[in-house]
């Protein structure tokens, strides 16, 4: 079904025990699935430097309208999938994404290219040493294809990034570059940050699939500090074997970020390439906010619901989720206070109005309130079990509908909640509206089962594709 709307879909023959593989992308194309570009070049069909001449060509022709990157230079990416080539031509042995171009959010350290956050403030600066998520890359063979436009210091204000689909609407935000650079074919997969919506709404936006996973899974060591209590980075990609492979790599533990602990390999691209036991069981949950989402928005979801037919039930979610936007905001709004006060104190003149006033009410934020709301998560956790007892994954919308104009970066009522629980969420180019711009479908699962999730996300993924 891919980018189609769900119409007709309620007079379709359901099937059982779909195939969860959707159909991948020619492995010679520069919109290809990641996963078809590592299993060609392990093939020997193509080489990293063909891969990324492919990439470079798409840049050069969809850049100038898209503008999705902060920073690239040619020469360095096809140096770096030179050295992949002679890597693999040695014998020696080879990282689950050798020669797989990846691009990097530009509030991601690099230790060989600017990071600029996004603000003229930081204009030039070249960060001292990698992040952690870099360092995870580049061990497992991956080429830093460039930096990708982020909006100013990861937050509202919208960046020069225009939507792929159509260069009159917003690609989202805050990962503005990573989200409409895969879109358009410029690179298989990249990494981005979210503290409201900034994977999942972009993704939604601009048709890819988008993984926000649980709360601390990746170290953020080297990645600008928003708000220490959100912030999660996550991963955009073609298909959901496509985030998965790259999470696989990134998860870890790292002593210097304490919000994540030390655990065993999550193998999440294996369980999410197997079939499910039993065919998953989906609860509806239009959240407190369902309101806000569009007519197309909320028909594509009720038909997906009634497709799914018995596989999916409606859950209400109690009175106090309601609260959840406040919460979150107070939280964001107090931390990015204190972290971006030096900001304030060397260059407020250039700072946004949008990001200005956010900081503002964070200076209003009490001790009491602030540390009040840290307790709400563990609160909202223990509600969604009762959810999780009768299904496999939350679905709900992604965002209220497609893509505004380019005033705004979209409205992250659908994320935030999440975002807050430190729940896994993935979000799914299913639907597209009347006028053809895409939305998606975002399915939650259970803090930790991030790997679940992703087979989950996966079987509909086929289901749909199958329908």
């Amino acid at each position: 079904m891919g980018n189609n709307s769900l119409t007709d879909l309620t007079n379709t023959t359901e099937g059982e025990g779909v195939n969860p593989q959707a159909a991948p992308a020619s492995p010679m194309s520069s919109a290809a699935a990641a996963i078809d570009i590592r299993d060609s070049l392990a093939s020997g069909s193509m080489n990293a430097a063909q891969v990324v001449g492919m990439c470079l060509s798409q840049i050069a022709e969809r850049e100038p309208e898209v503008q999705a990157w902060a920073w690239l230079d040619s020469d360095y990416a096809l140096q770096q999938a030179q050295r992949r080539d002679i890597e693999r031509r040695s014998g020696q042995p080879m990282g689950p994404l050798h020669g797989v171009p990846v691009g990097i959010k530009d509030v991601i350290d690099t230790v060989d290219m600017p990071t600029q956050n996004g603000t003229v403030i930081d204009e030039g600066r070249m960060p001292s040493s990698d992040a952690f998520v870099v360092e995870r890359l580049k061990q497992a063979g991956a080429i830093i294809l460039g930096k990708t436009v982020s909006t100013e210091l990861a937050f509202l204000a919208p960046s020069k990034t225009r939507n792929p689909h159509n260069p009159n609407r917003t690609p989202g935000g805050s990962s503005a570059g990573s989200a409409a650079a895969v879109a358009s074919g410029m690179v298989p997969v990249a990494i981005g940050t979210q503290t409201g919506g900034s994977v999942i709404r972009p993704a939604a936006f601009c048709g890819v699939t988008g993984f926000k996973p649980t709360f601390g899974r990746i170290p953020r060591t080297g990645i600008l500090l928003q708000s220490a209590s959100l912030d999660t980075v996550g991963v955009f990609g073609r298909s959901v074997a496509d985030v998965a492979m790259v999470a696989d790599t990134l998860f870890g533990y790292q002593s210097e970020d304490a919000s994540t602990t030390l655990s065993p390999a999550a193998r999440l691209l294996e369980i999410a390439s197997t079939n499910p036991p039993v065919i998953p069981t989906f609860a509806f949950v239009k959240t407190p906010f369902w309101s806000l989402a569009d007519e197309p928005m909320q028909m594509a979801l009720q038909e997906l619901a009634n497709v799914l037919g018995e596989r999916c039930f409606e859950a209400q979610l109690p009175n106090a989720f309601a609260d959840a936007v406040t919460i979150r905001a107070r939280i964001n709004q107090a931390e990015m206070a204190k972290n971006f006060h030096g900001y304030r104190r060397t260059g407020d003149d250039q700072l946004s109005e949008e990001i200005k006033a956010f900081m503002n009410a964070g200076d209003q934020v009490l001790a009491r309130d602030y540390l009040s709301a840290l307790d709400w998560p563990a609160v909202f956790n223990a509600g969604l079990d009762e959810v999780f007892e009768r299904c496999d994954a939350i679905l709900t919308p992604a965002t209220t509908g497609a893509a505004p104009g380019l005033e705004t970066t979209g409205d992250a009522v659908f994320n935030g909640l999440w975002t807050l629980c430190g729940t896994p969420a993935i979000t799914l180019p299913l639907f597209s509206a009347d006028d053809g711009m895409p939305m998606g479908v975002q399915l939650i699962g259970r803090c930790g089962d991030d790997a679940r999730l992703l087979r989950t996300a996966r079987w509909l993924e086929g289901y749909v594709a199958s329908l």
